[in-house]
C-alpha cells in the first residue's frame, strides 16, 4: 500500500498551498498529489476549484486571472494569520523534489475549459526528464488524458473515474485507476490487477480503514493525514 499526500498537509494548512506540501514533506511523505489550472497568462496555478469563492471569498475564475493579479489575493487561513496564496507549479515542484517518488498531477479541465493545458504542462516539464519520470497525470476529463497521451507517449497516466471502465484505462495505457473509495467494489482490483493496473483509492483518512481497502485489493489511497500513515 503506497499512501499520496492528497493536496498537502490539509489538515494543518491551507490545502495546495507551498506551507501545506512543505509540512508534508517534513512529515516524511515521497508522494503527493495536486490540481492544476491554466491561467489568463498561461501559468500553472494549484488550486482545486475554478474559482476563488470558495478559498478566498472572491466570486473569480482562475481562468480570468493572471499570476501578478492572483498573488494579491490572499486565501483565507483558518490556521494561522499569516497571509498565504495559490502557488504556481513551478513554485511546489522545488518543494516536493527532494527525495520524490511520485507526484500525481490532476489536470483540472472538465469540458477542456484551458485549451492547451497539456502542451503546457509538458512544456514546462521538457526540460526536467528526471522530474517527468516521476510524474503521474490524472483528470476526470477523459480527452485530456487522451490528448495528453498523443503529445507524450512516454507519460504516464491514471484514469481518474466516477464510473470504472477497465478498457478506458487500457486505450489509455494507464498504469492506475483513481476512483472514490465509496465506489470501491471487489472486482475492481480484481479486473485491474488482472490488467497490470494499480487501484488508488480517495480520500481515505482512517489508518483502520486504509487497511481494510488494502486488504480488498487497493494499491494506494490518497490522503489529507499522511502524518497518520507515515
Amino acid at each position: 500500500m503506497i499512501y499520496f499526500s492528497h493536496r498537502g498537509a490539509n489538515t494543518f494548512c491551507v490545502q495546495n498551498t507551498v506551507p501545506a506540501f512543505a509540512l508534508a514533506h517534513t512529515q516524511g511523505a515521497r508522494k503527493f498529489e495536486l490540481d492544476i489550472h491554466l491561467l489568463k497568462d498561461g501559468r500553472l496555478a494549484v488550486h482545486h476549484d475554478y474559482s476563488l469563492l470558495s478559498t478566498a471569498g472572491k466570486d473569480v475564475l482562475l481562468a480570468d486571472l493572471t499570476y501578478e493579479e492572483l498573488k494579491k489575493i490572499p486565501l483565507q487561513n483558518p490556521f494561522g494569520a499569516e497571509d498565504v496564496f495559490v502557488p504556481l507549479l513551478e513554485e511546489i515542484l522545488p518543494v516536493v523534489s527532494p527525495g520524490l517518488e511520485l507526484l500525481n498531477i490532476e489536470i483540472k479541465n472538465d469540458d477542456n475549459r484551458y485549451p492547451g493545458i497539456e502542451k503546457a504542462v509538458l512544456a514546462m516539464l521538457e526540460n526536467q526528464p528526471h522530474l517527468l519520470q516521476k510524474i503521474l497525470f490524472s483528470s476526470f476529463d477523459y480527452t485530456t488524458l487522451t490528448r495528453l497521451r498523443a503529445l507524450a507517449p512516454q507519460a504516464r497516466i491514471g484514469l481518474l473515474t466516477r464510473a470504472f471502465d477497465v478498457n478506458q484505462a487500457l486505450a489509455l495505457r494507464a498504469e492506475s485507476v483513481h476512483i472514490n473509495q465509496t465506489r470501491f467494489t471487489s472486482e475492481i482490483p480484481q479486473i485491474c490487477h488482472a490488467n497490470n493496473l494499480r487501484v488508488y483509492l480517495y480520500t481515505v483518512n482512517d489508518v483502520a480503514a486504509a487497511a481494510q481497502l488494502a486488504q480488498n485489493g487497493a494499491d494506494g489511497i490518497f490522503t489529507d493525514k499522511i502524518h497518520l500513515f507515515l
